[in-house]
């Protein structure tokens, strides 16, 4: 095997590793759920630690590869994850599993944008596209597969063991990139990151899901309130901060591309609101209709079917189409989708939740790849890098915010109604709520444009 394919293996496999531990942890949190004897709404710490290390450690990560070597940095995160895993399923109180949660993340961080770095740089020209498509095919296969797996474990073994499966892989991964890494080839340390703009995104962050858990959790608004404001605060620190700093974490200048603009709304709209229906959906149907964590899984494969449908469909009509016909049928087949699940109300309605995860598939793949190819093209050189910076840490928020939000809502409706209407209710909300970004979406040029664009 020649080198870049050999770093080309160490980066998919940790990517890979990465991948399935947000889909696959989802499948067993209504056992987490019992066996800690925690709320619905605290739960979804367990997903959210886990991206907050990633959020904050991915902008550092290529700095400290510089500074201490590609092969340190990977095979030192790959052994934290590794400890970090079997840890979790080790837990017995639902704060150590947070705290361990959040190593893990800051551990998966590490590798993903070091080994995407190395291997981008080893393909080139049509060889980019080739790697390319190996990189979709493991974000496709991970969720595919990783929920069914995960429930069987959940069904067969503990939920413990969810998190124990990943020990042997990462190891694997952490003894390849100590034999294979070559440090020779990397460039002299940039300079230091900037660490307070990242303590403070990460601090508005953490106060907005604080707000929302604990508002959904029963508090009174006036503590959700406060969490509000203390996030509206650090984010004018960061906007004072931006002002005085050169190389800030997020180059707020940048916001002004409407292509960069519309594409982080429909990553709300789609993957983040997937993520929040996606776990209510886990829980409503193992907990209201008791299908088993196994059966419960193996929707996500019709889920990524669809997206790998539209992920082909995107690459071959993004220039004759144009990313705003794309961006609307995504996100209307993708709501549709959505308000399905408002259908569904026993065991028998598979052929509604076919439908449901198909469509949701279909429009959510068709979306987030338009997104994915359109919000980097008004930007070159290294404007470039500074917004990819806020697209990778706005794609790590869209999954939090996303299950914080809904969660919030399934928990303030269930105070009303029986719990099977507020989950409903909650999914009629969401379907609506993902084509809002369609009030904006006039501000991306005619498909022409995007075509000459993609071509410069």
């Amino acid at each position: 095997m020649t080198y870049r394919y050999r770093i080309a293996t160490v980066f998919l496999i940790g990517f890979f590793i990465d991948c399935i531990n947000i889909f696959m942890s989802a499948v067993a949190l209504p056992s987490i759920t019992a066996d800690l004897q925690i709320s619905n709404s605290t739960i979804a710490w367990v997903a959210n630690a886990y991206i907050l290390g990633l959020t904050l450690i991915i902008p550092v990560s290529t700095w400290l590869a510089a500074r201490w070597g590609a092969k340190a940095v990977l095979t030192g995160s790959m052994l934290l994850f590794s400890v970090s895993a079997w840890m979790c399923g080790q837990a017995t109180h639902f704060s150590d599993l947070v705290i361990w949660r959040f190593i893990q993340g800051l551990a998966g961080g590490g590798i993903i944008p070091v080994g995407q770095a190395m291997t981008f740089n080893l393909f080139q020209g049509e060889q980019r596209a080739r790697i390319s498509t190996l990189i979709m095919a493991v974000a496709l296969i991970a969720p595919a597969l990783s929920p069914t797996l995960g429930g069987m474990i959940v069904v067969h073994s503990s939920w413990r063991w969810v998190f124990h499966c990943n020990v042997p892989l990462s190891l694997i991964a952490a003894a390849l990139a100590w034999l294979w890494v070559n440090d020779s080839a990397l460039t002299a340390p940039k300079a230091r990151p900037d660490l307070i703009g990242l303590l403070l995104v990460s601090a508005a962050l953490i106060s907005v899901l604080m707000g929302m858990s604990l508002y959904g959790a029963g508090y009174s608004a006036a503590v959700a309130l406060c969490c509000v404001i203390l996030a509206a605060v650090i984010a004018v620190l960061y906007v004072a901060h931006y002002r005085r700093t050169s190389e800030a974490i997020v180059e707020l200048r940048l916001l002004g591309s409407p292509r960069l603009r519309i594409s982080i709304l429909v990553y709300y709209a789609i993957p983040g609101i997937f993520t929040g229906v996606n776990l209510l959906n886990i829980f409503f149907l193992q907990d209201a209709l008791h299908f088993s964590a196994q059966a419960t899984g193996m929707f996500m494969i019709l889920y990524a079917s669809g997206a790998f449908v539209a992920m082909l469909l995107c690459g071959k009509c993004y220039n004759q189409v144009g990313a705003r016909r794309l961006f609307i049928l995504g996100m209307c087949l993708h709501s549709v989708g959505i308000a399905v699940l408002f259908l569904v109300e026993a065991r028998s309605d598979l052929a509604l939740l076919i439908t449901a995860y198909s469509l949701m598939g279909i429009g959510g793949g068709l979306g987030a790849n338009t997104a994915q190819t359109t919000a980097l093209m008004d930007f070159t050189g290294h404007d470039t890098h500074k917004a990819s910076v806020i697209w990778n840490i706005n794609r790590q928020m869209t999954f939090s915010l996303g299950t914080a939000l809904f969660l919030m809502m399934f928990n303030l409706l269930a105070d009303h109604v029986e719990p099977s209407r507020a989950y409903h209710f909650t999914f009629l909300i969401a379907s609506v709520a993902g084509l809002l970004p369609l009030l904006h979406i006039g501000v991306l040029n005619a498909p022409k444009d995007c075509h000459a664009q993609q071509q410069t």
